[in-house]
């Protein structure tokens, strides 16, 4: 009761400090502004002191769709936001050419910033995805390095292959046979993270496995990631700053959760470190883990670089999936489409590689199914599993579109707003359409599309080492389950609810019930 009263007491007393700050540096503001006048006037109504606080918590339900409508009505697809009084402002952008000047023309002048690394940091530590300048360098070389190995990605298609045969199709035909109710989305995730674990650290958490409890470590991973996103869309930085200093409230299972989180994986280490000494410094396995034990870095870099790559790797083709199922319940025909795609490929003819299965997925034929490659594309363009991505200015800049971004201000670019822009997607914009994928009628020669147009993986130098594996384990595990058997929503759901985290995830997960294909 006791630190209740002082955290309340402590919040007020900082919020009305932050306050009186605000009029004092806004008076300053004023008389000393010397940056041009160049600024978008476009964004929500913005007032001395509570900036756009009433329209914030107006639309916090619809955060994504609110920036989208301001976007779309902005001429240059940029919006400029005052939070909270005059503090730093957000900038948010859905122009191509916008985005390419921050992630590439400019890319030194927006690292992440120590606000995002804050948000971030109690659970990455100084992995890849949250450090900028010389130790986001030196870890990207490295990784760089590994992901590029051909031995790296056959172990990538080998664990593919042993995962979905002897896991994830026994589970879909159990459910087809007891029409029992599947959570899809769940059921996706699960089986990524025991991928990715296989991949990354050389240990199999037996996740897909339901009749075991979910291990620790994926609940402790769900519960720190949920609530160091959560940091980033607080109006008032301090509050959850003051909980994590007095260790109440979300701050306090954080914590909790992210202990379990290292102490887990660095018990994975210690235990990888003793097979690899016991082996004397011979490679033992193919997973990420000993490639980079092996290579003999810090014990320390290598677990914040393992927990990022785990963390990304569970989360964001799960998503993607989790989407593609549901938009191909709506859209039939595009599904027939896969699954002729699929059968044409293995060199079978439809029913027999649908019945029996048998036939090899390879890395070549994964590469050779561009319809499907297509409709995961088209669904990370309208979902797409990060929905925004934010940057910090280091110095005074002009946006190519003639927006001012002062030292300090987020810069925001904006893949969920991006994809339902007309300007650059055209009328049909809402529509779920493969074949705008593709140059031509024929379905073959897909379209060279910037990577500024649609930067679901970022785009310039911190382009997703993960882009190509992440295709292949989509469509390997999209391409094998559409062969054998249909997914069909138990709820007729018209859209379902969108919800952004540190990766997006549909609320209420994808409930299905599947029956083997005829």
């Amino acid at each position: 009761m006791f630190i209740t009263t002082l955290f309340i007491l402590c919040s007020l007393t900082l919020l009305l400090l932050y306050f009186l700050f605000s009029i004092i540096q806004q008076s300053y503001a004023l008389k000393s502004s010397k940056k041009p006048s160049l600024f978008s006037s476009y964004g929500p109504p913005s007032y001395p002191i509570i900036g756009c606080l009433i329209s914030f918590y107006k639309n916090q339900h619809r955060l994504l769709d609110w920036y989208t409508d301001m976007l779309s009505t902005s001429p240059s697809q940029t919006i400029v936001i005052q939070r909270l009084g005059v503090g730093r402002r957000i900038i948010v952008t859905a122009n191509p050419v916008n985005v390419e000047y921050i992630l590439k023309t400019n890319f030194s002048n927006f690292p992440k910033g120590k606000p995002l690394t804050e948000f971030l940091g109690d659970l990455f530590g100084c992995g890849i995805f949250n450090v900028d300048g010389e130790l986001w360098s030196t870890q990207r070389k490295l990784a760089s390095h590994e992901f590029s190995t051909r031995s790296l990605r056959e172990f990538v298609v080998k664990t593919l292959e042993e995962e979905v045969e002897q896991r994830l199709v026994p589970l879909l035909e159990e459910a087809a046979e007891s029409q029992r109710v599947l959570d899809m989305q769940d059921v996706l995730k699960r089986f990524s993270f025991d991928a990715v674990c296989k991949v990354s650290l050389g240990t199999d958490p037996f996740c897909l496995d339901l009749s075991r409890p979910v291990p620790p470590l994926v609940k402790a991973f769900d519960c720190a990631s949920e609530i160091s996103a959560r940091r980033a869309t607080a109006p008032l930085y301090v509050i959850w700053k003051l909980k994590r200093a007095l260790v109440v409230g979300s701050e306090s299972k954080l914590k909790d959760a992210i202990k379990v989180v290292h102490d887990s994986v660095q018990e994975i280490i210690d235990n990888k470190r003793k097979i690899l000494e016991e082996n004397e410094g011979k490679s033992c396995g193919s997973d990420l883990l000993s490639r980079l034990l092996l290579a003999g870095h810090d014990e320390k870099v290598v677990r914040d670089m393992v927990i990022s790559f785990i963390l990304a790797g569970r989360d964001t083709t799960p998503s993607a999936m989790t989407w593609l199922f549901w938009l191909l319940s709506k859209h039939p025909s595009v599904q027939h489409k896969i699954v002729n795609e699929v059968a044409e490929v293995l060199n079978n003819d439809t029913s027999s590689s649908i019945e029996s299965g048998t036939a090899a997925l390879g890395f070549e034929e994964l590469q050779e199914m561009k319809y499907l490659k297509a409709c995961l594309c088209e669904s990370m363009r309208l979902y797409p599993p990060v929905p925004w991505d934010s940057k910090h200015a280091e110095a005074g800049t002009v946006l190519p579109d003639g927006t001012w971004v002062g030292k300090g201000d987020r810069v925001t670019y904006f893949p969920y707003g991006m994809g339902r822009m007309e300007e650059l997607w055209g009328k049909d914009r809402f529509e779920f359409k493969p074949d705008r994928w593709f140059s031509d009628e024929s379905g073959r020669v897909m379209k060279m599309v910037s990577p500024y147009k649609f930067p679901v993986f970022q785009a310039g130098p911190r382009v997703c080492l993960g882009k190509e594996m992440a295709f292949i384990q989509m469509k390997y595990v999209m391409a094998s389950v559409l062969r054998r058997f249909e997914i069909k929503p138990v709820h007729k759901m018209d859209k379902p609810v969108f919800v952004p985290l540190l990766t997006a995830h549909m609320a209420g997960g994808l409930k299905v019930l599947v029956q083997k294909r005829s």
